[in-house]
C-alpha cells in the first residue's frame, strides 16, 4: 500500500461515531406493554364524530350482491321488447350496463370479503355483460360483418284511403 491509498482510505470508526450521533438524535420508538416492535408509531388519523369509515361487507352481504348480478344477468336474456334499433336498442344497452355495473359492485365486495368463488363469479358477470354489449355495439361500429343501425329508419305513414 503507498501512502496515497492510505490516505484514500475511509476512517470508518469516524464515519461510525457520525452515524451513532445522528441516530441519537432521532426520537425513541416507544413499545407498548404487549406491543410488537413493528407496529406503528405514528398514531393513526382518528374519524370525525357521526362519520364512520365503511366496513368491509360481510358474506351474506356480499353473496346477495353476486346473486342481484347473477340473476340480472341471467334476466337480460329474457328481455321482452326487439332491441334492434331506437329507444329500445338504449334502454336494452342501459340495462346491460346496469349488469357490468353489478358485477363490477359484487366483484369489489367479494374482494374485500376474500370469498375467492364469489369473485370468480362476479368476473364472470362483468364478462357475460360486456359479450351482451359487445353483440349489440360491433355490428353498429362496423367491426363486425354485419351492419345494423343505431336508430330506427323513418318509416312514412301508409295514406289511408277514405271511403
Amino acid at each position: 500500500m503507498t501512502p496515497d491509498d492510505k490516505s484514500k482510505e475511509r476512517d470508518w470508526d469516524r464515519e461510525m461515531r457520525e452515524v451513532d450521533r445522528l441516530l441519537a438524535k432521532l426520537p425513541a420508538a416507544e413499545v407498548k406493554p404487549g406491543g410488537r416492535r413493528s407496529d406503528p408509531t405514528v398514531p393513526r388519523p382518528t374519524v370525525a364524530p357521526g362519520h364512520r369509515s365503511p366496513a368491509p361487507p360481510g358474506a351474506l352481504g356480499t353473496w346477495v350482491r353476486v346473486l342481484l348480478g347473477l340473476l340480472a344477468g341471467a334476466g337480460m336474456t329474457q328481455w321482452p321488447y326487439t332491441h334492434g334499433c331506437g329507444i329500445w336498442l338504449f334502454t336494452y344497452l342501459g340495462g346491460v350496463c346496469a349488469i357490468i355495473a353489478a358485477g363490477v359492485w359484487s366483484s369489489v365486495a367479494s374482494w374485500k370479503a376474500r370469498l375467492a368463488f364469489a369473485h370468480v363469479l362476479s368476473v364472470l358477470v362483468i364478462m357475460w355483460g360486456l359479450a351482451l354489449a359487445a353483440r349489440e355495439v360491433l355490428p353498429r361500429v362496423g367491426y363486425a360483418s354485419m351492419e345494423a343501425p343505431w336508430f330506427c329508419p323513418d318509416v312514412a305513414p301508409t295514406p289511408r284511403v277514405r271511403r
